[in-house]
């Protein structure tokens, strides 16, 4: 695999056509997401509440002036643990023809990173059971499986 320079920054407004489109580009995420021109409304108003969060972090990875990868990252503190704060990563994506070339890894170390500089003493990812490559990624980068997911949609 060969590292590609990226820079990652906070996801701006005009972000979000790139990231739904990152979340909706594969066979779970296709029926979850909307892709429209315009995106609906839904989007920026979620958009809106996260950037109100200091916990939650929507963040981009650019490469080339392009987009080419996002995560979001939550900060939770808790009482378990000796009252850890948890650090919680979703929806990491990179768009699939730069897939293998080390930005997925680099956004990844980046989020730890934050997370340590935040005091946080556990660092936690749910995927999909279906998704056995991120799977693997996720190991090879020291992440092992613990806890069964649950899920409750309304």
């Amino acid at each position: 695999m060969t590292a590609t320079a990226i820079h990652i920054r906070r996801a701006e407004r005009n972000d979000l056509a790139s990231i739904v489109t990152m979340l909706a580009d594969d066979a779970l995420g296709g029926p979850r997401e909307a892709l429209a021109d315009p995106l609906p409304d839904v989007y920026f108003a979620a958009f809106d509440r996260i950037a109100k969060s200091p916990d939650i972090l929507l963040m981009v990875a650019e490469q080339d002036a392009q987009v080419v990868g996002c995560f979001q990252l939550c900060f939770l503190p808790g009482v378990s643990s000796q009252g850890a704060t948890r650090a919680l990563i979703e929806d990491v994506r990179v768009v699939s023809d730069r897939r293998g070339q080390g930005i997925g890894e680099q956004m990844l170390k980046w989020a730890i990173a934050e997370a340590k500089s935040r005091g946080c003493r556990v660092f936690e990812l749910l995927t999909h059971h279906t998704r056995s490559d991120a799977q693997r990624f996720y190991e090879r980068l020291g992440f092992s499986r613990s806890h069964v997911g649950m899920t409750l949609r309304f």
